[in-house]
């Protein structure tokens, strides 16, 4: 099963592809939907729109994971990420992709094992979890690679508790 993982932002949405086999998640694909910050909000969500929905088209996931919104002393930052989650909500239940949230405590914990990790360690144990040979990059995608990770080992367990 393909996993796809989102790190939402206006600027850059980041997001990881990767694929579940025998409890193993391997890399499939990542990188970021940018959007200029020229353009009106809404000609930004389109875009966040239209991209994500190509990548879906492509990849065809079979679940996707996304990271719950936290709060922000910024509250300007916070809206304009809550309304990129909104769309990315609401493409992948349009195009019927199931969605898992986690916070960012907990992908930090399926990645590291530890929720207070700093972001540099987050990005080498996706790193060695995928056995890339190198960090991927920007930030924003090793984020997204990082919720999809979760989600597979969410995934993992609740089949493990299913026997």
């Amino acid at each position: 099963m393909i996993i796809l993982g989102l790190d939402p932002g206006t600027a850059t949405t980041g997001y990881g592809l990767v694929e579940k086999i025998n409890g193993d998640c391997t890399l499939v694909d990542f990188g970021v939907i940018e959007t200029s910050k020229d353009l009106e909000a809404g000609e930004r969500l389109n875009i966040i729109e239209r991209e994500l929905k190509k990548i879906i088209q492509e990849y065809q996931p079979g679940v996707a994971s996304i990271e719950k919104l936290f709060f922000n002393r910024n509250i300007t930052t916070a809206m304009k990420v809550s309304e990129a989650r909104g769309v990315l909500l609401n493409t992948l239940a349009s195009m019927n992709v199931p969605v898992h949230e986690y916070t960012p405590l907990q992908i930090k914990q399926a990645v590291t094992g530890s929720g207070a990790s700093p972001k540099k360690d987050v990005q080498r144990m996706v790193k060695l979890l995928l056995k890339l040979e190198e960090t991927p990059r920007p930030d924003d995608a090793a984020d997204g690679l990082a919720a999809a990770i979760c989600c597979g080992h969410s995934l993992r367990i609740e089949e493990i508790n299913k026997v």
